[in-house]
């Protein structure tokens, strides 16, 4: 009997408690994420030669773009993050999805990512994304990506793509908006660079 009353004690205090205690941060109303403009339509596939392959690489950042929040450039040497905005998952991977579509949806290379054959292809795709912010000084999206490029030849090219989205309030829809618009105008850059 005492054994049961402790319990149940026990379990009241437990049940008083989860009103003072806050396992995370609310969740927004919505979560950002990056759209290709042109996706490969439904059905299409593709088959070629791993000779002839590109693979797309996991993708690095800078700490600031390693969580899930839309950077925020205050001024040269401050940072914050948008209120309410929050990307559904880290924007590397988001990005290195966006690559990945648009260079397939060109139709010109065979595309692989996440998987072995990634490490069996002779073009290697990787690079950092070392952009995906929003400048509030100029009031626009910038996304920047470092690619380098390792082709069949074992020769290395590396270029900057940058992107940048004027005009745009510091909204976290208005944001979200612009800097799918940029991600996917330096993905186009990219898979016209790529071949």
């Amino acid at each position: 009997m005492i054994r049961k009353a402790a319990a149940v004690t026990a379990m009241a205090a437990a049940l008083a408690l989860t009103g003072c205690i806050s396992l995370g941060a609310e969740p927004p109303e919505q979560l950002l994420n990056l759209t290709p403009n042109n996706p490969a339509p439904a059905g299409s596939a593709a088959s070629g030669n791993i000779d002839a392959a590109v693979a797309i690489l996991d993708l690095q950042t800078p700490q600031k773009l390693n969580v899930t929040r839309v950077p925020v450039l205050v001024d040269g040497s401050n940072l914050a993050y948008l209120k309410d905005a929050e990307w559904v998952e880290k924007p590397a991977r988001l990005f290195g999805r966006l690559l990945a579509d648009t260079i397939r949806a060109k139709g010109s290379r065979l595309v692989v990512s996440g998987t072995d054959l990634e490490y069996a292809a002779a073009t290697k795709l990787s690079g950092t994304l070392s952009a995906m912010d929003y400048d509030a000084s100029r009031g626009s999206a910038v996304v920047r990506f470092d690619a380098v490029l390792q082709t069949g030849e074992r020769q290395i090219l590396t270029r900057r793509f940058e992107s940048e989205v004027t005009g745009i309030a510091a909204e976290p829809v208005a944001v979200g908006a612009a800097l799918n618009r940029a991600a996917n105008d330096v993905a186009d850059q990219v898979a016209e660079w790529v071949g």
